[in-house]
């Protein structure tokens, strides 16, 4: 159901691929394991980025409880991002090779003559709520988390399912003005 919006909410995207198989060359020497992206978003000149996505249950975020008076991520969103950073590597690594594979097998889906393109792919990851227990984020922690996100601005968005609703809503309000 997510899928359907993500054109809607990620306007600089014109196509969504669901579960890409990549090739995984590094993790057993001599071996090749296959790995699911989540989701693809194909921008309109052809670049791939990605997107994983992570359980929408509060708590995914950050742990309840503090270390030296800072709040850190979960295993589930240190995993996420770990997780991330392996596709967009395996991805980079995958070249050209890569790019006519995905060209090849989704050039049905695409408009007519594109190219899909891995240079630099950027990560969306879509994780947890704004909440830990039974409350919102404190200012500390939302703090603590803005932090963590802006350490991996550079190769990846860390989002939560809450701020997809806002931008939805948000979206929508404007597109009826």
């Amino acid at each position: 159901l997510m899928v359907q919006f993500l054109l809607l909410l990620f306007p600089k995207y014109i196509h969504v691929i669901e579960n890409i198989t990549i090739h995984d060359y590094y993790s057993i020497p001599g071996k090749k394991k296959d790995r699911y992206i989540d989701i693809g978003l194909v921008d309109s000149n052809g670049n791939l980025d990605i997107i994983e996505v992570k359980k929408p249950f509060d708590d995914k975020i950050l742990r309840r409880t503090k270390y030296r008076g800072n709040s850190i991520p979960t295993s589930e969103l240190s995993g996420g991002i770990m997780q991330a950073e392996k596709y967009l590597f395996h991805l980079s690594k995958w070249g050209t090779k890569g790019e006519d594979n995905l060209t090849k097998k989704y050039a049905s889906e695409l408009p007519s003559g594109m190219s899909i393109h891995i240079s630099n792919p950027k990560a969306i990851i879509i994780v947890g709520r704004d909440q830990i227990g039974n409350g919102n984020m404190t200012e500390n922690q939302k703090l603590d988390f803005e932090i963590i996100k802006r350490k991996y601005t550079n190769m990846m968005d860390i989002i939560t399912y809450d701020d997809l609703l806002r931008r939805l809503n948000r979206t929508i309000s404007a597109l009826k003005k």
